[in-house]
């Protein structure tokens, strides 16, 4: 065998063992339109007592505060009260979003 062809037989078996190694896999269109995913959790917790609790979603940008009816005990029901679009801060004025029951 000839060093150009040994050469030669030796760059497809170091290309076979690469894409053994690595995967050749073709990305298809639905692959490629695929969004990537964000880092980090969906959700926050600020603050919790039992009685209430403030979490941030954080796809959203969004606060919201829950908390038990007046008299209620540590374990009940949490209730959604209100929200707070996050992207306002550093406004002057900053008007939350009130549940109604």
């Amino acid at each position: 065998m000839s060093r150009k062809t040994l050469g030669l037989w030796t760059a497809l078996v170091v290309l076979v063992i690469a894409f053994g190694v690595f995967g050749f896999r073709p990305r298809t269109e639905a692959q490629q339109a695929r969004p990537e995913a964000t880092a980090g959790p969906k959700y926050t917790v600020v603050d919790s007592e039992g009685t209430n609790l403030e979490v941030v979603d954080n796809a959203s940008n969004t606060l919201y505060f829950y908390c038990v009816d007046p008299g209620k005990e540590v374990g009940e029901e949490l209730h959604l009260r209100g929200s707070i679009d996050l992207n306002q801060v550093g406004k002057p004025v900053i008007t939350p979003k009130k549940v109604g029951k």
